[in-house]
């Protein structure tokens, strides 16, 4: 045989230094992405002495792939409705950590003399703190059930959101050499133009491709078709100017809100965590133990920023949200590290060739440090607090603490123009999306195409039939444009509110219908050159026309219908199987009582126990409101009601009550059995003998089952098949029986 590409031998190598290392820091309570970094340095061409990678250019596509399915597991659990559900807390509290680190990091990088898109790089890298880490973090520290732990989740995801939108920033101020602000704002609108028509395009068709074909898709076919779509939208993302990491975040985000979500998460893990590993190990190959020599300065300064930044401006940002000041310095010292997203915004300015090569190593050395820091600085913000809380006059204090800007997120707007406008602003920018889009299909493609069939003497009747067809299915989208809400109770209050309002109201209907006119006017002068006059005129009677007509009226119902239910099948199937958390769950009157879910682990020594004998109320104080169990809800819990093995109890209490509540199920688990190859189980014969101590006793005498912990399964009397033996049986020489039980047992029965 031929010898192995360096491709194979290279991911061997990989592989298995990576599983060495990962097991280490496994057994050190670390986190993995760490171990990846260091197997990484250890295979890399710095380390002299070890095995090193030899074609590192194979493995940085591989490291790509990994930055591509990592992103789209992110968008798996990411969704539009949650973000919009969350209100304006966690954006305010973002935004304002985002906007310091990031200033920050351009003073740090300023200081040292780095060049300017070093230090652009350098504020995006800082203001990313690490998901994984944290959340590793929270889970080994037993805090994830707490309130401040959800709150920091939530911001953490708004984030990396943000760090999406902000990769296709930084590609577009890379991209040129005077990032001005029409530039920008040309980035932004083309973010905001593709964003929307690929999720509202992706919602309407990819749930109802996998609705008639749910049937036939098992496991792998799901798998299959997730990652074929994943890698489609990252080459169209790549061919419209975007990176394949957004396009393979925007079908995550997609798929998300899909019935086989949760499938398609538990399925696309293994590939994700192979890929994934592939790439944390690429970045630890770029770590130069003389970079880090050179730059040991700029390496502390930057960590002494991320610790003392996110402590300071964390804790800001998170009171500027309405949190008191006690919770807000747990979010913000909690938020005191960066991680992956860190790298994938380092590797995407190598890949760009605007920033240093020194810059890469360095972010990986303070993502180490401030990983190792992070559970430190997590204990260390309660103890921070009661110092402050000693030396800050109490008023102060309670001063801090209302500063709030209440929970937007359950507070109801009441202003009926607001809701209007803001209604039909949306419907508005959506249809005007999906217009465009199909205009310029229609036209780019389409025209061409007919008009090549049709050739040139009957160029006229080629334009008037893709003109036609361009019409028609533009016409759901531009008739619900100027047509929706014009009905709604809003609509309805203000215009027999006063007369003064039926003017402006009237003028919104005018501003849509001039939006659907032009890009009537669009198609009809792209294919046509008519007068203006006669522009208008023809503009005028198919808006007309689309507006009265019933068939393209109930043809926008339905599509809009059918976008509706399939942007709501997730939750529709969380309604159906139970899972659905309950609404009462935002509206908790004490801030430090909130609910949480906690599964029973499988070896859980509360199995088999009712509610009573557990004595929860009692012994913890928290109150055990409903138990999910294979798809069911069971409300309200009684008494005699048993727990069993992977059933989730959500039960209401404070943080502390229930950071007991959880570590006392964790732990109160049978242990493994050290001697389980002993507990093999074998099949002897057993004769009786003259001399047998079982002779003249029956089976239960015998004490075959209680005393030797073996059982009798039959009986041989010379049949084809072996006979029972009742409890009653007397055994007499000669016998010939079978038994089951353990080796040693067997054996000292035998004996």
């Amino acid at each position: 045989m031929g010898e192995l590409p360096a491709l194979i031998t290279d991911l061997a190598l990989i592989l298995v230094v990576a599983g060495i290392v990962t097991i280490v820091f496994k057994r050190l309570k670390q986190p993995l992405v760490l171990g990846y970094i260091v197997a990484g340095f250890l295979v890399s061409p710095h380390m002299p002495y070890t095995p090193s990678v030899v074609d590192t250019a194979d493995i940085q596509v591989w490291a790509d792939i990994g930055v591509m399915f990592l992103l789209f597991s992110l968008g798996l659990d990411f969704s539009f409705k949650k973000i919009v559900k969350m209100g304006a807390s966690p954006i305010i509290a973002v935004c304002t950590i985002i906007f310091s680190m990031m200033l920050l990091g351009v003073i740090v990088g300023k200081i040292f003399g780095w060049g300017r898109m070093d230090c652009i790089f350098l504020g995006g890298m800082l203001a990313m703190s690490s998901t994984t880490i944290i959340y590793k973090a929270f889970d080994d520290m037993g805090l994830r059930q707490q309130q401040f732990a959800s709150l920091v989740m939530s911001v953490l995801i708004l984030e990396d959101i943000l760090a999406i939108v902000m990769m296709v920033m930084l590609s577009a101020i890379a991209g040129g050499s005077d990032a001005g602000g029409g530039q920008m704002l040309s980035s932004v609108l083309k973010i905001v133009f593709f964003l929307v028509l690929w999720f509202v395009v992706g919602i309407f068709a990819i749930p109802l491709f996998l609705r008639h074909n749910r049937k036939l898709i098992n496991a792998e076919v799901l798998l299959i078709v997730a990652l074929g779509l994943c890698c489609a939208m990252a080459v169209f993302s790549s061919k419209v100017g975007f990176s394949s990491a957004f396009g393979a975040f925007v079908m995550g985000s997609i798929l998300a809100e899909t019935i086989e979500a949760e499938k398609i998460i538990k399925l696309v893990e293994p590939v994700k965590n192979l890929f994934g590993a592939v790439f944390f190990v690429s970045v630890g190959m770029l770590v130069a133990p003389q970079i880090l020599l050179d730059y040991a300065l700029p390496i502390i300064a930057i960590v002494l920023t991320i610790l003392l930044g996110q402590a300071v401006m964390g804790t800001f940002g998170f009171m500027l949200s309405g949190q008191s000041l006690k919770s807000a310095m747990r979010c913000g010292f909690s938020m005191a590290q960066i991680g992956e997203f860190s790298f994938i915004i380092a590797s995407l300015g190598l890949s760009l060739g605007v920033i240093g090569d020194f810059l890469y190593p360095v972010v990986v050395a303070v993502s180490v440090i401030t990983t190792f820091l992070t559970p430190y600085m997590i204990r260390f913000a309660t103890p921070c607090y009661s110092h402050l809380e000693k030396r800050i006059p109490d008023r102060w204090i309670q001063q801090l603490n209302r500063i709030s800007i209440g929970h937007p997120s359950t507070t109801s707007h009441n202003n009926n123009w607001h809701t209007l406008l803001l209604q039909m602003l949306r419907n508005t920018i959506i249809y005007a999306i999906l217009s465009a889009a199909a205009t310029a299909l229609m036209l780019t493609f389409f025209e061409p195409f007919i008009s090549s069939l049709f050739g040139a003497k009957l160029k006229l009747w080629a334009n008037i039939l893709s003109g036609i067809l361009t019409i028609l299915l533009i016409a759901p989208f531009l008739r619900a444009m100027v047509m929706k809400k014009n009905h709604s109770e809003e609509w309805k209050n203000l215009w027999n509110e006063s007369w003064y309002n039926r003017v402006p109201l009237l003028f919104t209907v005018l501003v849509r219908l001039v939006i659907a006119l032009t890009f009537v006017f669009t198609v009809i002068n792209h294919l046509f050159h008519f007068s203006h006059a006669l522009l208008i005129s023809i503009g005028l009677l198919l808006i007309g026309s689309i507006i009265v007509s019933r068939r393209i009226k109930n043809r926008s119902i339905r599509m809009e219908r059918m976008f509706i239910q399939n942007l709501r099948s997730r939750e529709i199937k969380a309604q159906v199987l139970g899972t659905k958390r309950p609404l009462y769950e935002g509206h908790l009157l004490d801030r430090d009582v909130h609910i949480a879910e906690i599964q029973v682990p499988e070896g859980s020594k509360w199995a088999g126990r009712s509610l009573k004998e557990l004595e929860i109320g009692s012994r913890f104080g928290v109150h055990v409101s409903s138990i999910l169990r294979a798809g069911r809800r069971y409300n309200i819990p009684g008494a005699d009601d048993v727990i069993f093995p992977t059933d989730k109890i959500q039960v209401i209490g404070s943080d502390d009550q229930l950071k007991t509540f959880n570590d006392t199920i964790t732990h109160e688990v049978y242990e493994d059995d050290p001697d389980i190859e002993k507990r093999e189980m074998k099949l002897r014969q057993m004769i009786i003998g003259s001399n047998s101590p079982f002779v003249g006793k029956t089976l239960s005498e015998s004490g075959i089952r209680d005393a030797y912990n073996c059982m009798v399964v039959g009986l041989e009397e010379g049949k084809e098949t072996l006979s029972s033996v009742a409890p009653d049986y007397r055994f007499s020489e000669g016998d010939i029986l079978w038994v089951v039980g353990e080796t040693d047992d067997i054996t000292k029965l035998l004996g």
